[in-house]
């Protein structure tokens, strides 16, 4: 239960997050947070990471569906498995914070721009799905006993 509440909680963020950034920054608009490290920069993106795929909502559609199930077969059998479970968790609630905005808008709103380095925006959703499956990743890699599927 702890982990749905947990994917609740970054869902919920996730879309306050892109709720603010609508109403606050006009498209393409920046705003500094931390000098030459983090930006907001509101963007309306339609395809995955730099705009790949763009316009194919019916891939990321598929993807989602298919990183679901894959989610729901993990889970079962994870057990006492806290960090794998946590990882499939944030993918959860990343998969699902995109896929909403996905089915009602057709793009997803990015705004998280780091200064330092040439990296796609991205959004709270995307942080989640990527430390997620670094989660579970560590899991299998050092802590999996080869039973987790």
């Amino acid at each position: 239960m702890i982990y749905l509440l947990i994917a609740l909680a970054v869902l919920g963020i996730d879309y306050a997050v892109k709720l603010w950034v609508v109403q606050h920054l006009a498209i393409n608009a920046t705003q500094v947070l931390i000098p030459n490290v983090v930006s907001l920069t509101h963007i309306k993106n339609t395809g995955a990471a730099y705009g790949m795929l763009a316009g194919k909502q019916w891939v990321f559609y598929i993807i989602t569906v298919i990183a679901l199930i894959i989610v729901a077969t993990l889970w079962r059998g994870s057990a006492h498995k806290v960090m794998y479970r946590l990882g499939l968790a944030l993918i959860l609630a990343g998969a699902l914070g995109n896929f909403i905005d996905r089915v009602r808008f057709q793009y997803v709103t990015d705004m998280f721009q780091l200064d330092f380095i040439n990296f796609a925006i991205f959004n709270v959703a995307d942080m989640s799905l990527t430390i997620g499956v670094i989660l579970v990743l560590i899991h299998i890699l050092f802590f999996d006993k080869g039973d987790t599927l």
